[in-house]
């Protein structure tokens, strides 16, 4: 049996080459490949990843293999796929159920179990800080991409595009902007998602909790580690269904959208994943090289995380699994539990990226010379505009659409990214978990407190 798992590697990578080579050559009309062939090669693919996942009895393997089932199983039933959304609706909220007693007992026990209030205040600086350069960059590799793809010149709008009535976002100021970051109520931030307002809240919480009393303080700690063990303990108990959800979202995708929009739009997606990969490689890469982060542990922490974020088009789904991942990773989980939340909200790489390409197509496909002055005002206001999105699925769609009326620009090509938005949030989500994931390995290296040999000796569960 141990000859036949020896070669079975080798079996299903020419089966995947196999199976690629004929998607390609029945693509591009080469030569004619019966369909049942083509269905053939494609469900013993699916089957030996099935196989290759058991064996291995890896989470990350499970969900990757799920995407790739999903993607099967939406392509040729997709009647059937578009039934399958509750399935990964399940995951979504019982994930959301987890987030507030998360982050609210873990900042608590980090605050206040340590008694260090000036590390938060030093921490929060430093977050703000690597956060406004990191999504700066980002903002510039966005504009770069799409100046240099001109993936909208050409775009052909549709004559009688039905629009429906959309209000211009309303400018806002700083003072709403301040109020936003801080709860009026509790119960509602937590009910409305507002991860930014859980935090300010635990942190606040954290800080009063470590100021009294010795016999008031030491209870509230008990409770809020032993409410964090649980909640991390719930986090693993949920994840184990995180295959069917990623397996769901997938199939509902693809069944719902077909791959036929891929190429109408394809200039576009390439652009926009040609700046992420760039993005990564030219800001995020360098940035763990100069504070002597471990890449490969690294790339190991994120995948299953990157992952859930990629399938479910939303990265609040991703925030357990992230912050379970860093804490083994050797982080902290006092700085994890402080700088991926934030980050949240203030370190939006993807999104940022995403909104700044985004708008210029616009203008390019509407046949509108944005000089680049404008083009900078825009892209500053979206970026602003954007904060706190990154927990609702395609709101960055929603987020585009007001601010191209608010500055005067066409939306029937905001309407054309439609079709493959979805397929483009799975790539800016990824990158927003990714980027948060980092920062907590800056943060915590630059406070002395990184853990190199935990690091070093990671391996996903």
């Amino acid at each position: 049996m141990q000859k036949v798992w020896k070669f079975f590697p080798y079996l299903l990578f020419g089966v995947i080459s196999i199976t690629l080579f004929l998607l390609v050559v029945k693509a591009n009309n080469i030569f004619e490949i019966p369909s049942a062939i083509l269905l053939i090669f494609r469900i013993i693919t699916v089957v030996l990843l099935f196989v290759y996942a058991f064996q291995k009895r890896s989470l990350t393997t499970w969900i990757l293999v799920s995407m790739v089932a999903g993607a099967e199983f939406g392509y040729d039933l997709p009647g059937l796929a578009k039934k399958l959304q509750v399935f990964s609706d399940i995951f979504l909220r019982m994930i959301k159920t987890i987030i507030a007693p998360l982050l609210f007992s873990t900042l608590v026990v980090g605050i206040a179990g340590h008694a260090n209030i000036k590390q938060v205040g030093r921490m929060g600086w430093k977050s703000l800080l690597y956060f406004e350069i990191v999504s700066t960059l980002a903002l510039f590799i966005g504009l770069l991409a799409i100046n240099i793809g001109k993936a909208g010149v050409g775009v052909v709008l549709p004559p009688n595009p039905e629009v429906p009535p959309i209000s211009a976002i309303k400018a806002q100021s700083f003072s709403d902007f301040m109020l936003h970051i801080f709860p009026e109520n509790i119960a509602k931030a937590i009910f409305e998602g507002q991860i930014l307002q859980i935090v300010i809240f635990s942190i606040i919480f954290g800080i009063a909790v470590a100021l009294v009393k010795e016999k008031y303080r030491i209870p509230m700690i008990r409770f809020s580690e032993s409410l964090s063990e649980v909640m991390f303990k719930f986090t693993n108990i949920v994840m184990y269904y995180a295959p069917v959800a990623v397996f769901a979202a997938i199939a509902y995708t693809v069944g719902h959208m077909g791959l036929d929009i891929l190429y109408n739009l394809f200039k576009l997606l390439a652009t926009l994943y040609v700046a992420l990969f760039a993005f990564l490689t030219f800001v995020l890469l360098p940035v763990a090289l100069i504070f002597k982060i471990p890449i490969r542990p690294f790339i190991k922490a994120v995948s299953e995380p990157a992952t859930i974020a990629f399938a479910t088009s939303n990265s609040e789904s991703a925030l357990p699994s992230a912050m379970e991942s860093m804490e083994k990773f050797g982080i902290p989980r006092k700085i994890v539990a402080f700088v991926i939340p934030t980050g949240y909200s203030f370190n939006l790489d993807g999104t940022t990226l995403y909104l700044s390409l985004a708008s210029v197509f616009v203008a390019q496909a509407a046949g509108i010379d944005l000089p680049i002055g404008k083009q900078f005002v825009i892209c500053f206001t979206l970026m602003l505009t954007s904060k706190g999105v990154a927990g609702v699925s395609r709101a960055a769609l929603v987020i585009l659409l007001g601010t191209v009326v608010s500055f005067g620009l066409p939306v029937e090509p905001v309407f054309i990214i439609l079709g493959i938005d979805v397929l483009m949030d799975m790539a800016r989500t990824s990158v927003n978990v990714i980027g948060n994931c980092l920062a907590t390995a800056v943060i915590a290296r630059s406070e002395n407190e990184f853990d190199e040999i935990a690091a070093r000796n990671f391996k996903p569960e």
